[in-house]
């Protein structure tokens, strides 16, 4: 008689899994404190800052957005 067994190993052990998640969240929270900082400084601007620049209030968060994306790409 033959019995096929599948075993599945973990990706990796769960001290692993746990550094990996807090390193997620150090990583997240660090994105979104570079966001709100970047949304709080355009938002302090007038509009006659932001036209003299180019921009609109309505592209703040899009443009901070981008903005931490790339900060974080490098």
């Amino acid at each position: 008689m033959a019995v096929a067994s599948t075993q599945t190993g973990l990706k990796s052990a769960p001290v692993f899994g746990v550094a990996a998640l807090v390193e997620t969240v150090k990583t997240r929270v660090a994105r979104y404190r570079l966001y709100r900082q970047t949304v709080n400084e355009l938002s302090a601007l007038s509009d006659r800052e932001l036209a003299d620049l180019g921009l609109h209030r309505s592209m703040i968060r899009r443009l901070a957005q981008q903005a931490t994306e790339e900060q974080t790409a490098q």
